[in-house]
């Protein structure tokens, strides 16, 4: 029992240690290379869009859209009001209950602007329907007092054969 415990004790030390180190070696890191790279960031924020979505988080996923934001999807143009009491809640319950694998993001910048665009696979059911498609995403951001805000949405899909 004695010697159980110790095993436990030193593993607990060992991982504690290592948090320690790792936790030293981001924020050492972080520092010398400055702060996260303008096409992390820009990828960062359409993750956390999209994970706020998935989330039900209409306050947070909002809150990444700049004020003058357009959101363009099935033949629709719709500015943030629009897209708040519009088909927002179905988009957090379709990102709620669907699987989407998406592409890598490529990112193109130039000055306060950033343009992203990916694609997915989206599988499962949502609802009563069977999905199964295709899609595109181009996001663009524009940095506004040094925070990347998105300030147009483009998505298209297709069903996948």
């Amino acid at each position: 029992m004695k010697r159980r415990t110790a095993v436990r004790t030193r593993l607990r030390h060992t991982g504690s240690v290592l948090c320690v180190l790792l936790g030293t070696s981001l924020t050492v890191g972080a520092g010398l290379s400055g702060q996260q790279r303008p096409d992390d960031q820009v990828v960062a924020v359409i993750d956390a869009f999209h994970a706020a979505l998935a989330a039900g988080d209409s306050t947070t996923a909002l809150g990444h859209l700049s004020e003058d934001v357009i959101i363009l999807e099935s033949g629709r143009v719709e500015n943030k009001e629009q897209y708040r009491s519009g088909h927002l809640a179905g988009d957090m319950r379709f990102a709620a209950s669907i699987q989407r694998e998406r592409s890598a993001v490529e990112v193109s910048i130039l000055g306060d602007v950033a343009w992203a665009h990916s694609t997915s696979i989206t599988q499962g059911r949502s609802g009563d329907r069977e999905i199964n498609s295709r899609g595109a995403e181009l996001v663009v951001l524009a940095r506004e007092s040094g925070t990347w805000k998105i300030k147009a949405i483009h998505w298209s899909s297709r069903r996948q054969r």
